[in-house]
């Protein structure tokens, strides 16, 4: 049963074309909010301005959300709203995109809603930021600073893995290759989160007071599970003996520092480099909550919500039920 919003509140969403803005903008509609989506005019192919069926009676308008008049004229219009909710990220996590999306494009947009009346802000963050080590990151956890000191009310939601970003080798093992991890697989773990149990969870943030002016870290249901037990698990759906290879990290590291050095000489080699920097990361590091005092990833602290798991989704995807669109996003 879907969440039923007691205050009802007009709501402008940017970054809603991707799996989880939909979601999200769905789970905002069926509350009962009235939701005003900006989408950039390439989205344009995709939907048509005006009512979209798919969302359930969302407003749809096309504009460019780095462009502050883009924002107001063709955006906001001049009209009132309650509450901005962001699932914008940059594409492709390489240092210009980054900056301009993670950071620019949310400074820019929070000027235009705050012009606009609106005293609330969700923002979907990662999980990841509390390590930052890449140009995404910096630029995640630079913006967050800027929402913290506005004084507008904040709810930032820091997610962890998504079903689709774990799904990416189920097309080449049902093709007969091997499960591909770095080590033996067992050295990472996350608590994986659907689009739609994440959605209720950022739609509920617009009421619960709870979640006010909070860094709000949160994963799917049940225990963290490793790429070994991803693997071992797709294999039992398949009915196939497991084939795992191991990838050794020192692979990703002599391929960022080729990428890095021949993109001193050819520009766009630099951000080959980055997405072998964040490939790597995902490869090392756990998307749960990290012990600021030890160090280490915590299962056992990492919030949980929602009654989707990820092995469910691996089931659905082997019978055809369900599908996956990585697009933009996909790192390799």
């Amino acid at each position: 049963m879907s969440y039923q919003s007691p205050a009802p509140r007009r709501v402008f969403v940017i970054g809603p074309t991707g799996t989880i803005g939909c979601a999200c903008v769905r789970a905002l509609v069926n509350a009962g909010h009235e939701v005003v989506c900006f989408a950039r005019p390439a989205a344009a192919n995709q939907i048509t301005e005006g009512r979209l069926s798919d969302w359930n009676g969302a407003t749809v308008r096309l504009g460019q959300v780095t462009d502050a008049v883009s924002l107001a004229r063709n955006g906001f219009r001049g009209e009132r709203f309650d509450v901005l909710v962001s699932c914008l990220a940059s594409r492709t996590g390489a240092p210009k995109d980054a900056w301009a999306i993670d950071y620019d494009a949310h400074v820019t947009a929070l000027a235009a809603a705050r012009a606009a009346g609106v005293t609330q802000m969700v923002l979907l963050s990662a999980i990841c930021v509390q390590k930052p080590r890449l140009a995404f990151q910096h630029a995640k956890l630079a913006f967050e600073k800027v929402l913290i000191d506005s004084g507008v009310d904040y709810s930032i939601v820091r997610a962890t893995a998504f079903f689709k970003s774990l799904s990416g080798q189920i097309e080449r093992v049902k093709k007969g290759k091997p499960f591909l991890v770095f080590g033996d697989g067992s050295g990472t773990s996350c608590k994986p989160i659907s689009d739609d149990d994440l959605a209720q969870f950022i739609a509920g943030c617009l009421d619960d007071k709870s979640r006010r002016n909070q860094i709000l870290p949160i994963g799917g249901p049940g225990e963290a599970i490793t790429p070994r037990q991803q693997a071992e698990h797709l294999f039992t759906l398949l009915k196939r003996e497991p084939r795992i290879s191991s990838v050794p990290v020192v692979l990703l590291d002599t391929i960022i520092f080729v990428l890095a050095a021949l993109g001193r000489i050819i520009p766009p080699l630099a951000d080959k480099a980055e997405l072998a920097r964040i490939g790597r990361y995902y490869a090392t590091e756990s998307m749960l909550i990290l012990d600021p005092v030890t160090g280490r990833y915590n299962a056992a602290a990492t919030p949980s919500t929602g009654s989707q798991t990820l092995f469910d989704f691996y089931a659905r995807l082997v019978e055809g039920k369900a599908s996956v669109h990585r697009g933009d996003h996909s790192v390799f």
